[in-house]
């Protein structure tokens, strides 16, 4: 027997009456959240929408026990709960919020995707309403900001006009000759969803009887995805707590940059600047530092061996892994020299050597590794890596050192 979907003909029904005509235990579903004993139930009528069409299920409750899921089983739609009813004839209460709030993003995206269609030429392939964002994804050309702009002002120029949100029943050739924004293949009388002047879809969602009560849609961000766009967006409360927060953000940026809220992006922009300044002077610096206690401190003192070799060896404190490169860059400027460079923070190693000092440090460094633990690599003359673990840092120097003797 088929299950007589209440929600078609009016999504504000939040309290009805059915009768359970099957009642099975079931086991858990870990996907869905759901780790103990469940049964499932098939009334015969209901005004539960089940996970369909990018819309997510409604929760709420039949007698005493709580909807966990509904699920579309064709003619027929399953209830999980967590109780089996003592009674065959039943009552079941919508959670209002939610359906509710589904309703708005539902009808706001019919809204949506009707103006990026009809102004843009823009169809949408898909739709996914989310737990904070829903989406859409667009077919085309990529949407640029007017065009983003452009469909959310149109959208919510109807909104405020607050048209009827009519239901209609027909078929796939009734429907066409209407005029419905997508057409489908199927068979038998359709359900669709038409909002006055605007847009005929066929849809078996749930759906508000106004415009004026999707409240307001906010067009958020676009981004590639294979080969279409997806537009973000919230519709009525969800529009508005978004904007809310958003404008915290903004607050917020506004007082760490010293500034008003809509003077963020030219104080920001100067603020990178000086970031970008700022970096460029630091590096130059910690490179003529590098440079001259390389010089000055360690490969005028490293004495060369038997064979003329020198190795320079030093564990670095308090220093950025940068440091190494620019220190060892300057030593592997002198004849036959070779340097061993770690920072005991992180355990960063960085081996170098002036050509003819005829070794092969990334041979070396990762024979080391291979002793006391690390990932690294790198090319004949220059190599890093990075111990497992950091206290090995002087472990790493003496073997590396002993090596490089044979």
């Amino acid at each position: 027997m088929a299950t007589r979907r209440l929600y078609y003909d009016d999504s504000f029904e939040k309290e009805f009456t059915a009768r359970v005509m099957h009642c099975e235990v079931l086991p858990p579903d870990l996907s869905k959240g759901i780790t103990g004993t469940v049964w499932g139930l098939i009334l015969d009528r209901t005004a539960f929408y089940p996970t369909s069409g990018g819309q997510p299920n409604d929760l709420g409750k039949i007698e005493d026990a709580n909807v966990l899921d509904v699920r579309d089983e064709g003619d027929e739609i399953l209830h999980l709960v967590d109780r089996r009813p003592a009674s065959p004839e039943v009552n079941g209460c919508i959670n209002w919020p939610r359906r509710f709030d589904h309703m708005q993003q539902h009808t706001g995206q019919h809204l949506l995707s009707a103006m990026f269609q009809e102004r843009f030429g823009l169809p949408t392939v898909s739709f996914h309403l989310g737990a904070e964002i829903c989406t859409i994804d667009l077919r085309g050309i990529e949407p640029s900001d007017a065009f983003l702009e452009g469909a959310e002002r149109a959208a919510n120029q109807v909104i405020f006009e607050d048209r009827p949100v009519n239901v209609r029943y027909g078929t796939a050739d009734q429907l066409s000759r209407l005029g419905v924004r997508k057409e489908v293949e199927r068979e038998g009388i359709l359900r669709a969803i038409e909002i006055e002047s605007a847009d005929l879809q066929p849809c078996g969602g749930t759906h508000v009887k106004r415009t004026g009560q999707i409240g307001l849609i906010l067009v958020r961000r676009c981004a590639k995805v294979r080969q279409d766009w997806r537009v973000e967006f919230v519709c009525g409360g969800r529009a508005e707590r978004v904007a809310r927060r958003d404008f915290q953000w903004l607050q917020q940026a506004a007082e760490k940059l010293s500034c008003a809220p809509e003077e963020v992006v030219p104080a920001a922009t100067r603020a990178l600047a000086e970031r970008d300044t700022n970096f460029k002077n630091y590096r130059a610096v910690l490179e003529r530092l590098a440079k001259a206690e390389a010089a000055l401190a360690l490969v005028a003192q490293a004495a060369p061996g038997p064979d003329g070799l020198r190795v320079v060896s030093r564990i670095f404190e308090n220093v950025p892994a940068d440091y190494l490169g620019f220190f060892a860059t300057e030593v592997a400027k002198a004849e036959k020299t070779i340097a061993l460079l770690a920072t005991s923070e992180e355990g960063q190693l960085l081996f170098a050597q002036h050509p003819s000092a005829d070794k092969d440090v990334n041979a070396l460094l990762k024979r080391v590794l291979e002793q006391v633990g690390g990932k690294g690599g790198g090319r004949r003359d220059f190599a890093r890596g990075k111990l497992g673990d950091a206290a090995k840092v002087q472990e790493a120097i003496k073997v590396g050192e002993s090596l490089v003797q044979k």
